[in-house]
């Protein structure tokens, strides 16, 4: 247990120091932000459209932040063998995947969540729609953390997994896509809780199938 909340504290501590060459979590904070800034470009400033079409833009663009560090979630400690050490103290490999999925949601998930209030600002969404917008991120981008997770584990040791991560990921998140726009509009509480439920399973999934790809990775 010990050494799972060392692996949680470190990768929190690279996430937010934005250590390693990817920016840690100022990255995705910085992506999201710039959809959110350029999105009224490319409609045009129409306040009603802008607040109509601007919640799903920004629920892709937490999609595609939660996809931008997926190389960097497993590959290092498996490319310096911390992996391989944890295994050799009979560490399993769902609880290390485990401490993962938690550090990368803590990550960018929280900062996601505040960066939505200006993000909402910038797309004429009214105060009830932030409020459904909030909950809904809240819900969902846990299980976009573990789709990443699962995805990083699955991809690991490929050429050009960065590139087939995408491919891999973006599919698999259409549900949590769905609910999470669906869920913005008036009717919206039946869609959150279709989209916990669709998070909760990918969570509870998502160290299990990291697990059995490491230990094939490994073997």
């Amino acid at each position: 247990m010990r050494l799972l909340g060392q692996i949680l504290w470190r990768d929190l501590r690279h996430a937010y120091a934005g250590g390693g060459s990817g920016g840690g979590a100022l990255l995705p904070l910085i992506f999201f932000l710039l959809v959110a800034t350029l999105f009224p470009f490319a409609i045009g400033p129409d306040a009603a459209l802008l607040a109509k079409a601007g919640g799903g833009a920004l629920w892709m663009a937490a999609l595609l932040a939660a996809l931008l560090p997926v190389d960097r979630l497993i590959a290092p400690d498996a490319g310096a063998g911390v992996l391989d050490q944890l295994a050799v103290r009979g560490i399993a490999e769902e609880a290390v995947a485990g401490a993962k999925l938690l550090a990368h949601w803590l990550g960018f998930g929280p900062p996601l969540m505040l960066a939505a209030i200006p993000a909402a600002g910038l797309l004429k969404l009214d105060g009830a729609t932030l409020l459904r917008l909030e909950a809904g991120l809240a819900l969902g981008t846990p299980g976009l953390a573990a789709l990443a997770l699962g995805t990083s584990a699955l991809t690991l040791g490929l050429r050009g997994a960065g590139a087939l991560a995408g491919l891999v990921m973006l599919p698999l998140a259409v549900p949590i896509l769905i609910f999470g726009a669906g869920a913005l509009g008036d009717q919206g509480a039946g869609a959150l809780k279709l989209l916990a439920a669709a998070s909760l399973l990918l969570v509870a999934g998502a160290p299990f199938a990291a697990g059995a790809a490491l230990r094939a990775a490994r073997e």
